[in-house]
């Protein structure tokens, strides 16, 4: 008798733990995992205005402030903040880093950039690229 109940308790384990496996395999085979939307891309307008944030914070001169930007024609919107101090680039002219975000709709992405004085002394924007987090 004992061997019995033994044998019936074992089999009803190895019973109701295969069908929580097969549910669980099953679930995950089935189941939906959205892929991350890939992040908008400015358009030229949109960068007229992102890279004018930028010719303008950059001449501040803060280190700490922001420059807020939008384009009303395609309704994205964003900011520039400038992420160093000022270097001297390779060809002596002086340059600064920046961050700039791009908002549209309920997309969002970043971009990296860096601008250099002209002859002018006005910021020209040099690099201009998504962002890659390190």
């Amino acid at each position: 008798m004992t061997m019995i109940l033994i044998g019936l308790g074992a089999g009803g384990c190895s019973l109701s733990r295969s069908d929580a496996f097969a549910k669980l395999e099953e679930k995950d085979v089935t189941g939906s995992v959205t892929p991350p939307a890939a992040p908008p891309v400015p358009t030229e307008s949109d960068l007229v205005f992102a890279r004018t944030a930028a010719s303008d914070v950059l001449t501040k001169g803060d280190k700490d402030s922001s420059q807020p930007w939008e384009n009303p024609e395609t309704g994205a919107r964003g900011s520039v903040t400038p992420l160093s101090q000022a270097y001297a680039s390779d060809d002596g002219r002086t340059c600064r880093d920046f961050l700039a975000s791009y908002v549209k709709g309920r997309a969002e992405s970043w971009l990296q950039g860096a601008a250099c004085k002209g002859g002018q002394g006005r910021w020209e924007i040099q690099t201009l690229r998504p962002w890659k987090r390190g």
